[in-house]
């Protein structure tokens, strides 16, 4: 890496990518191995989720290009750097939504480092970027939360 990847907002940038990855990689399991009678419900909605959050991760890895820094890559490495534990297979539709919980809290937390940062920088194109995504996020644990009934 080069010194301006090493900067807070670059490096809060990456972050969010990798943990995007983790959890677009979570939700695309979730979304083929979805079984049960809430199968069709959550069969779509892994589906909606995993789609945009693929277009806004390339956003966020374009933003971390614009910033004159390279954007992290290789699942091995993305899965390092995000520290999300992958799900099993076969695990019931309810531990799936549990577990994407915990993922899209943990990407929460690192969205607000990063919107922290880019604040602290005067970055305001990054920082408008991390609230955008901070409130889809909201509205996604929202949604899982609900279908769990807390």
């Amino acid at each position: 890496m080069s010194n301006l990847d090493k900067t807070p907002v670059v490096e809060a940038l990456r972050q969010v990518v990798a943990d995007c990855y983790a959890i677009i990689g979570l939700t695309h399991v979730c979304h083929w191995n979805v079984r049960g009678p809430s199968f069709f419900t959550l069969h779509n909605a892994f589906e909606a989720q995993y789609t945009e959050l693929f277009v806004a991760t390339d956003e966020i890895a374009e933003r971390i290009r614009a910033l004159g820094s390279l954007a992290p890559g290789g699942l091995e490495t993305l899965a390092k750097m995000s520290g999300i534990a992958e799900i099993a297979e076969d695990a019931p539709a309810e531990e799936m939504v549990a577990h994407l919980i915990r993922a899209n809290e943990k990407l929460v937390g690192d969205l607000g480092k990063a919107r922290a940062a880019a604040a602290e920088a005067s970055d305001h194109e990054s920082e408008d970027l991390m609230i955008a995504r901070t409130q889809v996020h909201e509205k996604t644990l929202w949604m899982l939360r609900s279908f769990l009934g807390n």
